[in-house]
């Protein structure tokens, strides 16, 4: 009765039937948090290369000369529940498994992406996503260590990655200047190896990596780089380091989006796990 009297009135005043129907049935928006805007996407869906294709955009296909260096694959949330045996057949044999971001947000997938790989052979690791405007990076390492980012010295575990890259949330550094980003690193790094006696890997791209720590050169001789662009070679890389240990060359592979290549031999695989 009430619901149909409103209507009734509404119609009178010359608005639609469909505007009362639109307003009883709307829900309100959530705001956004401080410092982020309205279309923003929420905290906790960030995952690797997430700002790649748009920054860096996406050319060409890897060289078939490495086709022989071991396939790997990065997933997170966004892949739910993965099908492990179609990938182990397919020649994938290693995979990182997001398990992390800030101090927020732990990957709900994770310890079954994490299980699963392994259960068919896979040598497996995690990574973080780094949110350097929310916490300090030593706190991102502890929560990092403590939801699943830990590392074991049973042959399978491949050591941590901090995920470095465009904001997805706000401005590409963070609000960091490059003294100030090259000092969060640091500090994550340090407590990393502290937790795990491993030396984590850096996941990032030569742009963002100019942009956002000046090109810094001081990690390169400690800490094994991931680098990711999407084109037929892995292009330049950051200052510091002489060589690549992962490539990310693709978000669009034919089964899971994100692939991956090791810049080595599978003996040489087994020896990074085993540190």
């Amino acid at each position: 009765m009430t619901a149909a009297f409103g209507r009734m009135r509404l119609y009178a005043t010359g608005l639609p039937v469909a505007l009362s129907i639109l307003l009883s049935t709307h829900q309100p928006i959530s705001p956004p948090s401080p410092g982020e805007s309205a279309g923003t996407p929420a905290r906790g869906t960030a995952h690797m290369g997430m700002g790649v294709a748009l920054h860096d955009g996406r050319t060409g296909s890897p060289d078939t000369r490495a086709a022989t260096q071991p396939e790997g694959v990065d997933v997170s949330s966004h892949q739910g529940e993965v099908a492990w045996p179609t990938l182990w057949a397919s020649g994938v044999t290693w995979a990182y498994v997001k398990a992390t971001e800030g101090t927020y947000y732990t990957n709900p997938y994770h310890g079954r992406q994490y299980s699963g790989s392994r259960a068919v052979g896979m040598i497996r690791g995690a990574y973080h996503f780094a949110t350097p405007d929310t916490s300090g990076g030593a706190a991102q390492a502890d929560y990092f260590v403590d939801h699943g980012g830990g590392w074991t010295a049973d042959g399978t575990t491949l050591p941590g990655v901090l995920d470095i890259e465009w904001n997805p949330y706000g401005d590409a550094c963070f609000g960091r200047s490059r003294a100030s980003m090259v000092s969060w690193i640091a500090d994550f790094l340090a407590r990393y190896r502290a937790r795990t006696g491993r030396d984590a890997v850096i996941y990032t791209a030569t742009n963002w990596w100019t942009q956002c720590t000046g090109n810094h050169a001081g990690f390169g001789a400690t800490n094994p780089l991931w680098i990711a662009r999407y084109a037929s070679t892995p292009g330049t890389l950051p200052a510091g380091w002489p060589r690549h240990t992962f490539w990310q060359y693709t978000s669009t592979g034919p089964t899971v989006g994100d692939h991956d290549r090791f810049n080595g031999t599978p003996d040489g695989l087994r020896k990074l796990a085993t540190g």
